[in-house]
């Protein structure tokens, strides 16, 4: 009994990010993700700031349209670059706690051209729609990923569906690992692997 507990314990501490957050591979059209294929869509954002009020509630009426013909459509909002709040924090910190005031010098420094650059992106947002499919065929994932971005352009959206690069770098920027998010392999050490492989072709 005590032996067939460690070995599960074994397997819950060996379980990669990956199968936490369930996401299998990358698919032809977007995102193995438990039983479901996730489709993701990037929708550009409107400045409601320079429109009228008619002209808001026109776009509002706009996205009731598309939420009644996809019921089942996920939306999320997320930063399209860096944040570097963590950043500025810790600097801050640092520059509460330092005595050296040629290195206070440095540290505000650091602070003002962090700033610098996030008012540069203070409107560098995305939003996404996300359709989530289960148990759907090649060709039936085809026509619903046509059919939905029709649809979300239909309603005067500006729209693309995402293609792998944008998916990896999406992830990327999402949990904070790397603005290079289209770069990075498919499989966690996947490049070290092709490396080997170069070796032994070279041997």
């Amino acid at each position: 009994m005590a032996k067939a507990k460690e070995t599960r314990q074994k397997k819950k501490k060996g379980r990669s990010v990956q199968e936490l957050l369930g996401i299998k591979t990358f698919t032809k059209y977007g995102l193995a993700v438990g039983k479901h294929e996730l489709l993701f869509y990037l929708v550009s954002p409107t400045n409601i700031s320079v429109l009228s009020r008619t002209n808001i509630e026109i776009k509002i009426r706009h996205l009731m349209m598309v939420l009644s013909a996809i019921p089942d459509i996920e939306i999320t909002c997320t930063d399209s670059s860096e944040c570097f709040d963590d950043n500025k924090s810790y600097l801050h910190g640092r520059l509460s706690e330092e005595q050296n005031p040629k290195v206070r010098k440095i540290i505000k420094k650091d602070i003002d051209f962090l700033d610098h650059i996030q008012m540069e992106m203070a409107t560098a947002r995305q939003f996404l729609f996300i359709a989530r499919l289960k148990n759907a065929k090649d060709k039936q994932t085809f026509d619903a990923a046509n059919r939905i971005e029709k649809t979300i352009s239909e309603q005067g959206f500006e729209v693309r569906r995402m293609r792998k690069a944008d998916i990896k770098r999406f992830l990327a920027l999402y949990f904070e690992a790397s603005m290079n998010g289209e770069a990075m392999p498919d499989g966690d050490g996947e490049q070290f692997f092709e490396v080997d492989d170069e070796i032994e072709t070279e041997d």
